[in-house]
């Protein structure tokens, strides 16, 4: 990988792809939990090889066009299921978002970059992927862009609205998707059936929620920082992933994977921090998913519905420890401490609580306050859990990709970690970070055991 991003991509062609049905143009009100978002997009790109051919198959079947042509059709009769997908972002009367479906359709963009695969320095997103290989989206709710590399592979890559849509609801698409492509029907069927997630009549609010949630006018204006986010990827073992969850399961106490990963990873940014600083608090929040929390003793109805649920059903919680305790205490009494705080919202009542916070505080704009809690009190990041992403099920018909990943610097000044699946699916995680250039050079020299840069050499 010895390029970096020192590559020219020429990006050839724009079109916008439409449903392949004509739809009726409608209004879709955000939720209360799409409410949640800021106006920010994620991306997912794909790497594919240059596809194998064989006397059986023409060689000519997988030309780039060829293969674009697949992608656009089946994108058109995606589309009809996923609605949202083609429409935008408008203001309703009272300063809200809400969704205008109208099929204006998906802006497309085909590109060349004069860049092996295997050249592709994937450790470093910030230089290899961000603007080229992804594209930043100017209109809609979906971009893709499908780049042709040197060798004769392929990056696909969407970037998407997540007022929209969270992870879970993007790889349903995708999943979809690559359905379409192969003349598949499609697995799932997306619910947008918003009544949902419907507040309750009176509302009722757990007054937690308000430390972790607040109005977008409360907040401070943002300072200027020394330091700055930057983006990398990491290749983590099963075998140290093991070996974390040994450490934190003591006394009786099973912790998860992720429990154990984002406690090392908590207790490896405490020490970032210098000692005449201890004092300091350090935040850190996992996402959690609420669809089979908002399912519990709702129904078998209601739960199937929830299952294909298109939208946002995020909460944030995170919890927050001096710096000093982080660093002096056990990797267990950390995952303590992170199962103690996810607790209390691994529920369906905190949910429901949720959907009624953000309706108590309407029509002004509010967000989680650890998107936004990077500040001179201490360091703060979030984990989120990518466990789902289906990389092995989206194959458009020219093989599973060779890698996949999301990319996503936020823009908040907070950190942000997303562990995925190796697509080997052999129990290695690949673990996208957007975290502090200092906090990512502390972490490289004290955890190189566990966070090895990502190589080629690791996914061939």
């Amino acid at each position: 990988m010895g390029v970096g991003g020192d590559f020219k991509v020429t990006r050839s062609k724009k079109e916008v792809v439409a449903a392949a049905l004509p739809l009726q143009e409608h209004w879709l009100p955000l939720s209360n939990l799409d409410l949640l978002l800021p106006p920010v997009d994620f991306c997912v790109f794909f790497c594919y090889k240059k596809p194998a051919t064989d006397n059986s198959i023409n060689s000519n079947s997988f030309t780039f066009g060829s293969m674009v042509s697949v992608l656009k059709k089946a994108l058109a009769q995606a589309l009809v299921s996923y609605y949202a997908f083609a429409g935008e972002i408008v203001q309703n009367s009272i300063g809200e978002p809400e969704l205008l479906c109208n099929n204006r359709g998906v802006d497309f963009i085909e590109a060349y970059a004069d860049v092996d695969l295997q050249e592709l320095n994937l450790y470093n997103p910030d230089e290899s992927i961000e603007g080229k290989l992804v594209t930043k989206k100017k209109d809609g709710v979906l971009a893709v862009q499908a780049t042709e590399l040197k060798c004769g592979g392929l990056v696909v890559s969407c970037t998407l609205d997540h007022r929209i849509a969270d992870a879970y609801s993007a790889n349903m698409f995708l999943v979809s998707w690559a359905e379409m492509a192969l003349c598949r029907p499609l697995s799932h069927l997306p619910c947008f059936r918003r009544s949902l997630l419907n507040p309750r009549r009176p509302g009722f609010h757990d007054p937690s929620l308000d430390s972790m949630y607040v109005p977008i006018s409360t907040l401070p204006p943002p300072k200027e920082s020394e330091d700055v986010l930057i983006s990398r990827i990491y290749y983590v073992t099963a075998d140290e992933l093991s070996k974390l969850q040994a450490l934190c399961s003591v006394n009786g106490h099973q912790r998860t994977k992720l429990e154990s990963f984002s406690a090392f990873l908590w207790k490896m940014v405490a020490e970032t921090i210098d000692d005449s600083d201890n004092k300091k608090i350090c935040k850190m929040g996992i996402v959690v998913d609420g669809r089979t929390r908002l399912s519990e003793d709702s129904g078998e109805k209601f739960s199937s519905l929830m299952s294909t649920y298109f939208g946002n059903v995020l909460s944030i919680p995170f919890g927050e420890r001096i710096v000093g305790e982080l660093k002096d205490n056990s990797l267990s009494w950390v995952a303590d401490a992170i199962h103690d705080y996810l607790e209390a919202a691994v529920n369906k009542e905190h949910f429901l609580g949720l959907i009624d916070w953000v309706e108590a505080h309407r029509p002004e704009p509010s967000l989680a306050k650890i998107y936004c809690s990077g500040t001179e009190y201490g360091p703060s990041f979030v984990v989120s859990s990518g466990q789902r992403f289906p990389v092995s099920k989206v194959d458009f018909g020219w093989g599973k990709p060779f890698f996949g990943s999301y990319h996503f610097p936020w823009g908040g000044d907070s950190g942000y970690v997303m562990p995925m699946p190796n697509p080997t699916q052999n129990g290695d995680w690949i673990v996208y970070m957007h975290l502090l250039k200092k906090q990512l050079e502390v972490i490289e020299t004290l955890a190189a055991k566990v966070f090895r840069p990502l190589t080629f050499a690791y996914l061939a």
